[in-house]
């Protein structure tokens, strides 16, 4: 009579078969390990009986950080077998792939004695080093997967084109409302002959590290003229990534955009699939095949083909009401460090951090004083002190009433 095996069964396993008996096995032995089982006569680590790369395979199964967590707690070997094959690590690599340009990891220690930083550096493969590459990825596997979510757009960088600036600036795209100051509220392109040319709008995100889900677009329906026409885009693609170079957003961008250049100064490292936009006045959410880490805190939608000619002009245009980015933020628990010319990252950790995730941030945006909102304030009082002076400027139209009363219905010219 022959005797069988554990290996004899395994190989034989679907991918899911094993990853569910792994699963199982794990939290029976750390059940067991923490007192949560009844003591037995035998006592039995089932990896002891499987080769090195079948025990490897088989932790390799989790997609869930607090799962190697608990393996690593079982027993020497397993903590051995779960740091020793980097499967926190593994485990942030196939969610998020451009992790893989990490060059270091530091590790900062906030001193609420003396208020210093102290900062531990992993760039090799000592067992410290080890350690610290575990703690860090599973702590960024937590974070990535429990953050509380919020809008993550913090300012408006630059728009490809915008018609009457700054009266309908991309600025105009981060406010809700639909009216400011008794006027409509949003972005316009410049018109154009050819229905296939596009935009793009850019916009820079609350921190370096952002996992953002989905990118929420209202498109923009004048009321204002006849028919109420809704100019939005034929289809949508979204771009994450990073400045090539330190500069100051607002000054330097604005030479640059003006010498034409910006497709310089961006290097993107995701490329959505292109999203079909509905003509229609409404928030149309536009959801990642799956999660998506921003690495550099830059957005760039870009808004393809036009749909709706202006009957004055007979141009096409594309406008633009709101824009929401829907993720978790990471600062200031994660930052990075861009390092020149590879373009590699330092990941930046300080778990003793303070984070903002402790309550949501989307019904209370924004918190503080940005420019863009000191802009929009200067440009609502002008268009007051310019409706007293009986100086409407062209293009601008005003609802009375009540603004809390106000809806799209009043908005009529």
């Amino acid at each position: 009579m022959k005797w069988l095996s554990v290996t004899d069964f395994v190989p034989n396993f679907s991918h899911n078969e094993v990853k569910f008996l792994a699963i199982g096995l794990v939290l029976e032995a750390a059940a067991f390990s923490y007192g949560k089982l009844p003591e037995m006569e035998v006592r039995l680590d089932f990896l002891n009986l499987l080769p090195l790369d079948m025990s490897r395979k088989i932790l390799m199964c989790f997609d869930d950080v607090s799962d190697i967590v608990r393996a690593s707690a079982v027993s020497r070997r397993w903590q051995h077998l779960v740091l020793g094959n980097g499967l926190s690590k593994h485990l942030c690599f196939r969610s998020f792939p451009h992790l893989s340009r990490v060059a270091s990891i530091v590790e900062v220690m906030n001193s609420e004695v003396n208020g210093n930083e102290e900062a531990a550096c992993s760039s090799s493969r000592d067992s410290k080093s080890v350690q610290r590459d575990h703690r860090v990825y599973s702590y960024l596997a937590h974070a990535s997967a429990s953050f509380l979510m919020r809008n993550c757009i913090l300012e408006a960088i630059t728009a490809s084109s915008t018609d009457n600036d700054p009266e309908e600036s991309i600025t105009n795209t981060l406010e809700a409302r639909d009216l400011i100051a008794r006027r409509a509220s949003y972005w316009s392109s410049k018109g154009h002959f050819k229905p296939d040319v596009s935009e793009t709008l850019i916009y820079k995100l609350v921190s370096n590290l952002c996992v953002v889900t989905e990118i929420n677009i209202r498109p923009f329906q004048a009321f204002f003229q006849s028919g109420s026409p809704i100019y939005s885009s034929k289809a949508v693609r979204f771009r994450f990534g990073h400045l090539k170079h330190v500069m100051d957003l607002r000054s330097d961008l604005a030479g640059e955009l003006h010498r034409g250049s910006t497709k310089e100064m961006f290097t993107w490292t995701y490329t959505s699939p292109e999203f079909p936009m509905a003509q229609e006045n409404c928030l149309q959410k536009f959801k990642l095949p799956q999660p998506v880490l921003c690495i550099g805190g830059i957005l760039q939608i870009e808004l393809l083909g036009r749909v709706q000619r202006q009957e004055t002009d007979a141009l096409f245009y594309i406008c633009v009401s709101h824009v929401q980015v829907i993720g978790r933020s990471l600062s200031p628990a994660f930052d990075i460090e861009i390092l020149e010319p590879s373009w590699e990252f330092i990941l930046k950790c300080n778990r003793q951090a303070k984070t903002y995730n402790q309550l949501s941030m989307l019904d209370n945006e924004p918190l503080t004083i940005l420019p863009t909102y000191l802009e929009r304030r200067v440009i609502e009082l002008r268009q007051i002190v310019n409706m007293l002076r009986g100086n409407v400027v062209q293009g601008e139209y005003y609802a009375w009433g009540d603004e809390e009363d106000e809806s799209d219905e009043d908005f009529v010219a």
